[in-house]
Formats: structure tokens, C-alpha cells, sequence
């Protein structure tokens, strides 16, 4: 059994968690991350592309000015011994702050890999926490004349918080009761990092409970009438909280054992209506192996595949945008709940989850990149003509297709109806580029997007350094995680 020790603080003997058996959820959690070996090399493989990818989008957000001005120190100038690097930057940070930087980045295009059951989010978005403290300890390591972590270890990090977001997503629902999806982030992190800087299993669990009575941030800036700019860097706020947590609980910081079973004061009682976490699978290698790349359009997951519908549509509607009377799109529950919206869109965070917006764009341009979010964009009067003309229905298969394990789809489908009468073909696509079922035909793509994100940024010649660099997996694995990040500093 896992028990917490008494712990002192000054003059102060902190002992009500003394002798109390962790809940069942932080010991699962704990156990699997200081103790389960990833043994799946397909795991490991699309970790990889995983973080060529996640790096890509970070990289890709520097040109977006909105991202930048929340970058670097928190006091200007500040440079930290040994800090954490900020890729394509010249940014050296404490590595807490460099995992909001490095997260902010990642998340800000809503361009990462996803992860979608009962509860959603993006898991690359922990390699802001993941990331930092890896070069941190490396960097810290070779000053003590001590061998640095290689990014195999990152990977293996990368693996485990994909786990642990993704499963606690499988079949419990956070956004239910109001609560932004980073709050999984954040327990990730915290679970992780600890791991990395050496903390036990009590530690990890101390950190873990911290985070779970932390509770989450409400997802109102993600809905209108308060769709903001803060869904793009809550992620890098969570990924940062969580590294900061797992800090203090090797600093011997206590824990709270019970924190999500304590009668009516614990996170269960308060906010789960009495009901512990579920948990669909053992933990294992499953969420990384089975996640979903966003790889040809820089759009909230659940509408990936009605662009791809709208994009198979383009060519049908040349010459005839006039003469369209309604559009009908199909679609699962989620998406109805997430990202239906009718009327105005005030900004990018607006416009990128509305599906509406995004299957107007493609149907116009063949096409939807960041840029199509922006505010000059979006004043074509034809996207907003087209948005009042679609009907949005459920199909109850693509609600259940979407909760099945086996399947895990991400169906849409398409039809436009013209003035005269006739009709498109109805255009169904059940599972996006980036899904398992389609690795085969996506992972080039998703290196051709690494390359194409990092071009925005570095000369053509370090791109084709890096770009070898990721697609060699064995030298990759092995690299010193301080070089990688020296290659990736500006």
C-alpha cells in the first residue's frame, strides 16, 4: 500500500495525511509512471512523429504576434543557469516558465494532435513541461559531469502523458461540468515531471493530489459569449502549474491522499456527484499508439473531417456559389456541442471552432490554413452567406462509431442542394488523415507539414538538418535532449 509520510515544516508538524492510503486513481497513476516500461515500438515511432510534429506547430506560431508578446521572462532580461530553452527563440528560462513558453507555442494554431472519448484535449500539449525540465536536467547533469537524458526519454515521457491525459478522457467527462480539458493536462504533467526529476512513487503522488485539488480553469473562453485568445496558452498554463507542483513535492511539499474520495470536501463529492474516475483499459501504450494528428488543416478536431468534405466539394461548386440554396452537414454529438455556433465571431479563437466557419472555408478555397482565422479573412462576405445557409444534424451512428474503441471515428458528412433542385453527392468521411487507421497515408504528410511549419522560420538548410534528423529514429532516440534543443535555439 502507498502511505505518506509525516512530513515538517518549519516548526509546524503537518500530520492528517499521516498513515492514509493514497486513492486508488493517484496510486494507479502513480504506479504506471514511475513504474510500467513502455515496451511498443510503434509507441515509440509515433512519439516520434509526434514531437517532429508538436515541435513543427510551436514553431509555426511564432509568426502570429498574439502568441509572441506572451513569450519569454516574466521580468525582461532575465536568464536563468542552465535554463530551459525556448525553440526558435533565444529565450533561456526557468524551466516553469519555459514550459508555459514551449506549451503556449504548441497549442496556440490548435494544429496538435488530439484526443477524443468522453472528455477532449490535445496531449503533445505536456511537452511544454516535458521538454523544459528534460533540458534543464540534461544541461544541469553535464555541468555536475553527469550523462544528460536523451530524447528517447523524452519519448517515453511523451508516451506516458499521453496515457494518462487520454485515458482519464476515455470515460470521464470534465466539460460536463463546466471544466476546460487542461485540467488533464495538468494532472499529466505534474505526474511526469515529477518522474523525471527523480520523485518516488509518494512523491508523484503528492504531486498528483496538488493538482486534482487544484481543480481546472472553466471552459467559458472557449464558448461563446467568451471565446478568447486563452484557449490557446491554458495549455501552457496547465503543462507549467503541473512542473511547478511536481517542484514543491520534491522539495517534500505534502500531499493530500485522499483528496479526491474525502467526504463531501474532496473532488468526488464536490464535483463528480459522489462517482470515482472510471477507467475504460490498463494503462499502457494505447493513447499515443491510437492518437489523432491534425495534419492537413489547422482545425478543432471534430470538424477535420467536414473540411476534408468541403475540400472533395470545391471543385463541384465553381461558378455556382450563387446558386446554392442549403448545405447540409452530419455530424456527432460532440461537435454539436462544441463547435455548432450560429450568429457573429468575434476573433481566431471564434472563428477555428466554429464548424460552420471552417466548412465554409474549405468549400470556398479548397483548402483552410491559420491565416484563414485572421481578420482580414474572415471579412468575405461569402463565408458568412454560405454559414446561414447549413443545416447541422446529428447521425446517431457517427455519436456511436465516435465512443467505440474499435473504431474511434470522427465522421462528417456533406451535401449541397442548389436552387434547381439537384445536388452534390453527399461526401462522408469517417476517419481524418491523422487517424490510426490511415498512418500509413499520413505520416509523409505529417512530415511534409514539419517541413512546411519549419521553413516559416529557419533557413532551408537547418530544416533539412532537422528534417533527417527525425526521420532517423535510432539517432534520434539517442541524441542528448540539450543538443536537441541547442539545434532548435535561434
Amino acid at each position: 500500500m502507498t502511505c505518506f509520510a509525516t512530513l515538517t515544516a518549519s516548526s509546524h508538524h503537518w500530520s492528517s495525511a499521516e498513515n492514509q492510503v493514497a486513492d486508488d486513481s493517484l496510486r494507479l497513476i502513480a504506479d504506471y509512471t514511475h513504474d510500467y516500461s513502455i515496451e511498443s515500438e510503434e509507441a515509440y515511432h509515433t512519439a516520434r512523429a509526434c514531437l517532429a510534429d508538436t515541435l513543427g506547430c510551436g514553431i509555426l506560431a511564432l509568426r502570429f504576434p498574439e502568441c509572441t508578446k506572451l513569450l519569454g521572462p516574466v521580468v525582461p532580461g532575465t536568464v536563468v543557469p542552465n535554463g530551459s530553452r525556448v525553440p526558435g527563440t533565444s529565450y533561456v528560462l526557468d524551466p516553469i516558465r519555459g514550459a508555459f513558453n514551449i506549451g503556449a507555442m504548441i497549442r496556440w494554431l490548435d494544429f496538435n494532435d488530439t484526443w477524443l472519448a468522453a472528455e477532449w484535449g490535445h496531449p503533445s500539449d505536456n511537452l511544454g513541461g516535458i521538454l523544459a525540465i528534460a533540458d534543464y536536467i540534461s544541461q544541469t547533469r553535464i555541468a555536475e559531469g553527469k550523462e544528460p537524458l536523451t530524447v528517447r526519454d523524452v519519448l517515453t515521457a511523451m508516451i506516458k502523458a499521453h496515457e494518462i491525459q487520454g485515458e482519464l478522457a476515455m470515460l470521464n467527462s470534465f466539460n460536463r461540468i463546466g471544466f476546460d480539458h487542461v485540467i488533464l493536462v495538468k494532472v499529466a504533467s505534474a505526474a511526469v515531471t515529477t518522474a523525471m526529476l527523480g520523485g518516488d512513487n509518494n512523491q508523484i503522488i503528492n504531486a498528483l493530489s496538488n493538482a486534482w485539488i487544484d481543480t481546472g480553469p472553466l471552459r467559458t473562453y472557449r464558448h461563446a459569449p467568451n471565446t478568447g485568445s486563452r484557449k490557446s496558452w491554458a495549455a501552457g498554463d496547465a503543462t507549467s502549474r503541473g512542473l511547478f507542483l511536481a517542484f514543491h513535492a520534491m522539495k517534500g511539499e505534502m500531499g493530500y491522499p485522499t483528496a479526491l474520495s474525502a467526504k463531501r470536501w474532496g473532488f468526488f463529492d464536490v464535483l463528480f456527484q459522489g462517482k470515482p474516475f472510471a477507467f475504460q483499459r490498463p494503462l499502457t501504450s494505447y493513447v499515443m499508439e491510437n492518437v489523432l494528428f491534425k495534419i492537413s488543416f489547422p482545425a478543432e478536431f471534430h470538424a477535420q473531417t467536414a473540411v476534408e468534405c468541403a475540400v472533395l466539394l470545391h471543385p463541384l461548386l465553381q461558378g455556382r456559389l450563387n446558386d446554392i440554396a442549403s448545405i447540409d452537414i452530419e455530424t456527432h454529438e460532440s461537435a454539436i456541442r462544441i463547435i455548432d455556433k450560429k450568429g457573429p465571431l468575434h476573433n481566431p479563437a471564434d472563428r477555428d471552432h466554429c464548424l460552420q466557419y471552417m466548412t465554409a472555408i474549405g468549400l470556398l478555397k479548397g483548402n483552410l490554413t491559420a491565416d484563414d482565422y485572421e481578420e482580414e479573412a474572415s471579412q468575405d462576405p461569402r463565408i458568412d452567406a454560405l454559414r446561414d445557409k447549413m443545416n447541422i444534424v446529428e447521425n446517431k451512428q457517427y455519436s456511436i462509431d465516435y465512443h467505440d474503441p474499435e473504431k474511434r471515428s470522427i465522421a462528417n458528412a456533406v451535401t449541397i442542394h442548389f436552387n434547381d433542385g439537384t445536388s452534390t453527392p453527399r461526401v462522408a468521411v469517417e476517419y481524418p488523415i491523422g487517424h490510426r487507421r490511415r498512418r500509413a497515408e499520413g505520416i509523409p504528410l505529417l512530415f511534409a507539414k514539419f517541413d512546411a511549419n519549419m521553413r516559416t522560420h529557419y533557413s532551408d538548410q537547418k530544416v533539412a538538418e532537422l528534417k533527417s534528423l527525425f526521420l532517423d529514429h535510432e539517432r534520434l532516440c539517442a541524441m542528448p535532449v540539450n543538443e536537441l534543443m541547442d539545434k532548435l535555439a535561434e
